[in-house]
């Protein structure tokens, strides 16, 4: 499988999410979707990120939008992740990194002072034919996520 580019066709991917849904790019034509990857489930960064998706999930619903939120959590952090925070979007698990690493997210991170790889906080924005239209890497969390309704918005 190949690496996303922008303007190129996202490669088809199947995953499990919430809910006990299985997600499939291709169940996604017609409409627009958003992929937000985050490091981890319950941490500060994620959770204000979570809440500010769920904040404008609205928003994104009459935009066309799906929003999906993707982390290596298992599937049952997940969803206590996803009940406390009350998220009405579904979280994908990707223990294994398959599709991390298409969208090329795990990277060398130092935190006090080791390193590891982990997911860097990424989002993806996907139109209606499955084309990447946008990405945004090393994100930070304040205003990101209406910055991405803004560009879901644009077209």
């Amino acid at each position: 499988m190949k690496q996303v580019a922008i303007g190129k066709p996202v490669d088809n991917f199947t995953v499990v999410a919430t809910s006990d849904k299985t997600f499939d790019l291709t169940t996604c034509k017609g409409k627009k979707l958003v992929l937000y990857f985050y490091p981890k489930d319950s941490t500060p960064g994620c959770t204000t990120e979570g809440q500010d998706f769920r904040d404008l999930h609205d928003q994104f619903e009459r935009a066309n939008t799906l929003v999906f939120g993707v982390s290596r959590d298992s599937l049952k952090s997940h969803e206590n992740f996803r009940s406390k925070q009350c998220f009405p979007f579904e979280l994908i698990s990707d223990p294994e990194e398959a599709l991390c690493r298409q969208f090329d997210v795990i990277k060398e991170k130092n935190m006090y002072g080791k390193k590891h790889m982990g997911i860097e906080r990424s989002t993806f924005l996907i139109d209606e034919q499955g084309v990447l239209r946008q990405e945004w890497r090393k994100v930070k969390v304040k205003g990101h996520v209406q910055e991405v309704l803004e560009a879901v918005k644009s077209i």
